[in-house]
């Protein structure tokens, strides 16, 4: 069943009946369109995709399912809109209120006199949670592309490399490989490596630093995110605890990480037992979040989630522990949620890493 039938189907079991698609994500998830600008008025039995005239050709080679409509870029854009909601004789119209301004939308209700306006959940979200296997192939690529990049920059970390050209290293590695960045990449050691979204700095590595490197691939609209933790030169006692802590949280979280459980209760695996080892006080982000057309693509894996794991969702399992002064480590995979349990996307080593000081 295609994204558009599926999406069709859930409007209907929610009784609404139309409903304004203008997440451009959602907008390409749904309709197959690569372009930057489009929105969809979709209804349980029809819809129209609307686009200006830049992509005219392009929609209509790529849209299918959908009457196509483009305006040229001169014209009242909104004006347009109204006027195909009026042809589809829509009376309610609904919209996800995460995804619009109060201003988009009283700007709207201006154009669509006599037309009511109301405020839903977003029936597509959880439809995207949900991978079809043809997007996890998608997924699949993108993590094989990102343990390609990790294994190509690790060479790089050495005494005397900054942190900024480990980081270039990492972008033209993905685009000279036909992918964009799906965000931009962390690159930190030493103390640096206890920031966990640091930013890659002039710094030079030293012997016994830390050096955290997470990244991700956008390949065919879909992304990865990867992260290991390295050490520069010989690991210190300390190095190896707080890394095979870590390393043991993650570990523990996958093995645990099937249908049914909750995102409260899998972070909770894993911060338990970076709590038994003295390190929860230093793990203060998430345990992960949802991946697919973006980088966080819906859902969370933290103490407060009541999000339900099912089938065909993917997300990042990335304990960390960040101490100031010391440095920090982050190990980072990608799985897929099964029937049983969950099948790992990445498979670059975990095993501490000592490199050539």
């Amino acid at each position: 069943m295609s994204n558009l039938q599926r999406t069709r189907e859930e409007l209907a079991n929610k009784n609404i009946k139309a409903f304004l698609v203008n997440d451009i994500e959602s907008v390409c998830w749904l309709t197959g369109f690569t372009g930057s600008a489009g929105i969809v008025l979709l209804t349980p039995n029809g819809g129209r995709f609307i686009t200006d005239s830049r992509y005219t050709i392009q929609a209509k080679e790529q849209v299918s399912g959908l009457d196509v409509v483009t305006f040229d870029t001169t014209s009242d854009r909104l004006g347009f809109i109204s006027g195909n909601a009026r042809e589809m004789g829509i009376e309610t119209l609904s919209f996800d209120g995460t995804k619009m301004t109060y201003a988009m939308v009283d700007n709207l209700a201006k154009k669509l006199d006599g037309i009511h306006f109301a405020s839903v959940d977003d029936p597509i979200a959880g439809l995207r949670m949900i991978k079809s296997p043809e997007e996890i192939d998608k997924i699949r690529a993108a993590c094989k592309l990102a343990d390609a990049c990790l294994e190509h920059v690790v060479r790089l970390i050495q005494p005397g490399v900054s942190e900024y050209s480990i980081n270039l290293e990492v972008e033209f590695f993905y685009r000279r490989h036909g992918a964009a960045l799906a965000f931009e990449p962390i690159v930190v050691s030493g103390p640096n490596s206890a920031r966990p979204h640091g930013k890659a700095t002039e710094k030079l590595l030293e012997n016994g630093d830390f050096v955290t490197i997470d990244c991700g691939a956008e390949l065919d609209g879909y992304c990865s995110d990867i992260t290991r933790t390295f050490v520069v030169g010989k690991a210190s006692d300390r190095h190896r605890e707080v890394y095979e802590q870590v390393l043991k949280a993650e570990k523990a979280a996958i093995d645990a990480a099937r249908p049914g459980i909750t995102g409260k209760e899998l972070d909770a695996v894993a911060r338990d037992l970076l709590g038994t080892a003295g390190l929860a006080e230093y793990f203060g982000h998430g345990l992960g979040h949802g991946l697919g057309r973006l980088v966080h693509d819906g859902g969370a894996l933290n103490p407060s989630s009541q999000t339900v794991l099912a089938p065909g969702q993917v997300w990042t399992i990335e304990p960390g522990a960040y101490i100031e002064g010391f440095g920090g480590v982050r190990i980072e995979d990608d799985v897929v949620i099964t029937s049983s349990g969950c099948e790992v996307l990445t498979f670059f080593p975990k095993e501490l890493l000592e490199l050539p000081g």
